[in-house]
């Protein structure tokens, strides 16, 4: 009997044991794995002083939903103020455009000018020919045409002057053109006051409050966004070769244990952890031991559950099916 206890115990073993070993041909495991998601820096567009705070440290929101508020009446006087100039602009082009008219309008005359002293000068020669009029007496004439010629040239230079200030016309005058744009530019900064949430998610590290001056770019507090979890499972480089993308994996959160999340996976990083820290190993000079280094992989998960919410930061494990394998 004592025997066939023994000879028990140890088929059981080696039964545990090939399962064990088969589990490993047929999945990469690791619980060196921490839940991640999209973390967005909220920062004014604007500076001011803040008016209004909407919501709370740990809040959940809604892509649009209000966050704060700057106090919005600068933005508004300098709205104001921009379409003021912009009517000025509008303004200035017209006189501008009238200047326009004028000159062309003295340039015709001008042009009318000339062609009757042209013709003045041509009967008169016609009479110095056939010596009814002496050189001297049509002399007159020639001066009223160099008269005119010279009064058109002056009249064509003043036009291309008045058409040179007033550039383009209509809403193509870069003046016009600048001024709208300031309206513009007015205009969406005055939107900007109202900040809202660019995606759904929960408020994290909220001091904000009414009364505080806040400048424009400079993050206030965060939004984790809801919209995607994944898990950065940090495993061995020996189990690298046969990790691929795409293949079906499980991440169990300790905060869960119960409730398992289903993933993919969706990249493997181009380097060990190490290598991206602040201040690498450097094992070129004194003792030196080998240690084997863990590579960042990333498992999105595929169906994330409002009822088990996931934190970033926390702890996970994740269990890879390798399809190589599972295909054997």
């Amino acid at each position: 009997m004592k025997w066939l206890a023994i000879a028990a115990l140890l088929i059981l073993a080696a039964l545990f044991g090939y399962r064990y070993w088969r589990h490993g041909q047929l999945y990469a495991s690791t619980d060196n794995a921490y839940i991640n998601a999209n973390t967005v820096e909220i920062a004014p567009q604007v500076s001011g002083k803040v008016t209004q705070v909407f919501v709370r440290d740990n809040q959940k929101v809604k892509a649009g939903d209000a966050l704060f508020e700057i106090d919005p009446e600068p933005y508004r006087i300098a709205l104001e103020k921009a379409q003021a100039q912009l009517q000025l602009a509008g303004q200035a082009v017209g006189q501008q455009s009238a200047a326009v008219a004028a000159a062309e309008a003295q340039v015709n005359q001008r042009k009318a000018e000339l062609q009757n002293a042209q013709s003045n000068n041509r009967r008169e020669q016609q009479l110095v020919r056939q010596g009814f009029l002496s050189k001297q007496g049509a002399e007159a004439a020639r001066t009223q045409v160099a008269t005119a010629e010279a009064a058109l040239r002056a009249a064509q230079a003043n036009l291309e002057q008045a058409r040179s200030t007033l550039g383009a016309t209509g809403t193509h005058n870069a003046t016009v053109q600048a001024a709208q744009a300031a309206v513009d530019q007015a205009r969406l900064d005055l939107e900007h006051t109202h900040v809202t949430a660019p995606a759904d998610g929960s408020i994290a590290n909220l001091s904000l409050r009414p009364g505080n001056t806040v400048q424009s770019g400079a993050p206030l507090f965060a939004l984790i966004s809801s919209q995607e979890y994944w898990a950065d499972a940090n495993f061995k480089e020996t189990e690298l070769e046969r990790i691929r993308p795409g293949e079906a994996a499980t991440v169990t959160v300790d905060m869960y244990p119960d409730h398992p999340f289903h993933g993919v996976v969706e990249s493997v990083s181009g380097g060990a952890g190490t290598a991206f820290s602040l201040l690498p190993p450097q094992n070129a000079t004194g003792n030196w031991v080998k240690v084997t280094q863990r590579v960042p992989v990333r498992v999105r998960i595929t169906d994330a559950d409002p009822a088990h919410p996931l934190r970033i930061g926390t702890t996970a494990t994740v269990e890879v099916a390798l399809r190589d394998n599972h295909r054997g």
